[in-house]
């Protein structure tokens, strides 16, 4: 991993940068709440001052863990890889939404392998804003090659290790995003694997990004995804308690 180096903070200002418009909102929020504090009898006071204090609480919160997780966690170390045994002639393949830090970090993990690089996003599908932003804000990785949720364009049975890291979320549609995971499963080797990483709406999410939390799917989701597309869990585990990853295996039946 040496010469790869995030800057100082670099997770938390894209945070901000790419989602200004939440905490905008949510300082004006608290610019209306003391207006209106202002304006109505005392007795009101309380329930304002409880509205601003969790308002605050949100725009802390969310900071603070997401400082934890995109910048002091080990979460671009990748060393909650080290245990996924990667040959080094496996063909890997990276599927990214428009936002790619993960590339050029698995490029020096396994400098062997050969990686290839796909970005998925369709701005007519995929219509979250912060990804817009990304988009224009960092630049591609070398050789990316622009594909279809529902056409990745690759033999069937070619790659023994996939990765999408927090971009499947951003297939909104349950359809798409089932003919998606079909799509892995077909190029997947029989003994291959595949690798998510993603947010859980879930409590620990909740609290960290209050109704934040609804732009991530559910555990059961997402298992509901991986059943529909022929995919097996073979092992999950915390990357930390807001990151949850997926190993996937072929289920070998012919659903």
């Amino acid at each position: 991993m040496a010469g790869i180096i995030r800057k100082p903070l670099q997770g938390i200002q894209n945070i901000i940068r790419f989602n200004w418009h939440f905490y905008v909102a949510s300082v004006s929020l608290i610019g209306v709440l003391i207006i209106g504090n202002h304006l109505l009898p005392e007795s009101f006071s309380y329930f304002f001052s409880v509205a601003i204090l969790m308002v605050l609480v949100g725009i802390f919160s969310s900071l603070l863990v997401s400082f934890y997780v995109y910048d002091i966690s080990n979460l671009y170390e990748l060393s909650w890889l080290d245990d996924v045994n990667v040959l080094q002639d496996y063909k890997i393949v990276n599927i990214n939404a428009g936002f790619d830090e993960m590339s050029i970090l698995l490029s020096a993990k396994y400098p062997t392998n050969n990686l290839t690089v796909y970005d998925f996003y369709d701005a007519t599908k995929h219509t979250e804003v912060s990804i817009e932003r990304a988009r224009k804000a960092y630049p591609c990785f070398p050789e990316t090659i622009k594909v279809e949720t529902a056409n990745i364009p690759l033999h069937e049975a070619m790659i023994d290790l996939i990765f999408v890291i927090f971009s499947a979320h951003e297939i909104r549609n349950k359809t798409e995003r089932i003919i998606f995971f079909k799509e892995l499963d077909r190029i997947l080797k029989a003994d291959g694997k595949i690798i998510i990483v993603e947010h859980l709406r879930d409590v620990p999410n909740f609290f960290a990004y209050n109704f934040g939390f609804l732009h991530f799917f559910s555990r059961n989701e997402w298992i509901e995804t991986f059943y529909s597309s022929n995919l097996l869990i073979s092992k999950e585990f915390s990357i930390t308690p807001f990151v949850r990853a997926f190993i996937l295996n072929k289920n070998g039946d012919t659903r």
